[in-house]
């Protein structure tokens, strides 16, 4: 979940490095690429450097509503431009008078901004960098199609980017294979703070899952897979926090219905959070059943608030199980399976269980600051080659030999 936004109109860019982040959707939209990109503006703020972002000017779950053109939100300079089209692939052409005095221009996903300033790079000349953030594989719809795209389209637009940071091991080995020797591994922060150690002190039959209710988050998996956990006579519980998205509120809450789980499960939407830390104070695991995440952010700041996460066994979820065994895999399209990996998980769960999930020492490396560095270091590499290729250039001018 993402900051509590704080409005104003006053301009803060310092007077840092000048670097305009492009994405689709930004706050007050919640979710985890806003999330992302608002964290890592924050802590630029805080490196003395001058971030703002370009985003669309709807919200992809509320399309009627136009926001501000303008404004600033927790420090940070939004502006916003129109879009047609889905927001699949939404256009917005006005994209390219909105650079402005950029030193880098750093690009947020693989969508129309990715394609359209690469292809346009001719006309801004601005420094290109981008973070995957999982591509456009969320889903398998249209597997075949997206292929294409990627090892087309994708491929031809990844040579006008000085550097693609990868936000996941998978990511980096799926555009290694189209921008081979220009990617580098940059996992996504957490702000480890925000829940840390929030979890109930003892241990509870109390689950939550947090994430947009997007199609490939699967909430109806959880729900069959809670179905299956009360069949033991347990009184287990489940608050699903989130936003809408392709499962609309009303959806949701019939499927709920329809399972009979009313009283078992709650759905939670828009909350800030400090009302997601309250749900997690009553709680003692977390759970995914996730088919597809660029990172996993949600089960980083999970462990941070000592939640045991048990989560889908997709390619990020299984990476981090591999560097924190406090995470439990299961197969929540078979809700058996998943129901008793859930219960064992709650049998063996103990302090020891949680303080190891929440290690300050083990988490330490999702810290923003360090990620942070972590970016300035792959701009300052890119602006010292832009450097380097401009001097080589006026030198050709300057002779005339040449």
């Amino acid at each position: 979940m993402s900051m509590q936004p704080q409005r104003s109109t006053a301009s803060t860019m310092g007077g840092g490095m000048r670097i305009v982040h492009v994405v689709r959707q930004f706050l007050p939209n919640r979710g985890g690429l806003e999330d992302v990109v608002a964290n890592l503006c924050k802590e630029q703020l805080r490196m003395g450097l001058a971030p703002s972002v370009v985003t669309l000017d709807r919200l992809f779950g509320r399309p009627d509503v136009r926001l501000p053109r303008e404004e600033v939100i927790n420090g940070i300079p939004i502006r916003r431009i129109p879009y047609f089209g889905s927001s699949r692939y939404p256009l917005a052409p006005s994209i390219f008078t909105c650079l402005g005095d950029a030193e880098v221009v750093h690009v947020h996903a693989v969508d129309f901004f990715f394609d359209a300033l690469a292809i346009g790079w001719m006309l801004h000349r601005k420094p290109l960098v981008a973070t995957t953030h999982g591509g456009f594989f969320h889903t398998a719809d249209f597997a075949g199609l997206k292929k294409i795209w990627f090892n087309g389209a994708t491929r031809l637009s990844s040579r006008a980017y000085r550097a693609i940071a990868a936000c996941s091991a998978n990511d980096a080995r799926m555009f290694e294979s189209v921008a081979a020797g220009n990617v580098r591994l940059i996992e996504n922060g957490v702000d480890l703070d925000k829940f840390a150690g929030a979890s109930s002190p003892v241990p509870v039959r109390r689950i939550v899952s947090i994430g947009r209710f997007s199609k490939n988050k699967r909430p109806d998996h959880l729900i069959a897979t809670m179905a299956e956990l009360l069949r033991s006579g347990e009184n287990w519980h489940l608050d699903m926090i989130g936003v809408a998205s392709d499962w609309s509120e009303s959806e949701l809450r019939d499927a709920v219905a329809q399972a009979g789980l009313a009283d078992h499960i709650d759905l939670h939407f828009e909350l800030d959070d400090a009302a997601v830390r309250t749900l997690m104070s009553r709680a003692s695991l977390f759970v995914s059943a996730s088919e597809f995440e660029g990172f996993g952010l949600a089960v980083i700041e999970a462990m941070s608030a000592g939640l045991l996460p048990i989560v889908q066994p997709n390619a990020a979820f299984a990476a981090l199980a591999r560097k924190h065994p406090a995470i439990r895999l299961a197969n929540f399209a078979d809700p058996i399976e998943a129901a008793q990996t859930i219960a064992l998980a709650f049998d063996t769960l103990s302090k020891a269980d949680a303080s190891s999930a929440s290690n300050e020492a083990e988490l330490s490396v999702y810290s923003w600051r360090h990620v942070a560095q972590s970016y300035q270091s792959m701009y300052d590499t890119v602006l010292a080659r832009e450097n380097v290729m401009n001097l080589s250039v006026g030198d050709v001018e300057a002779d005339p030999k040449t």
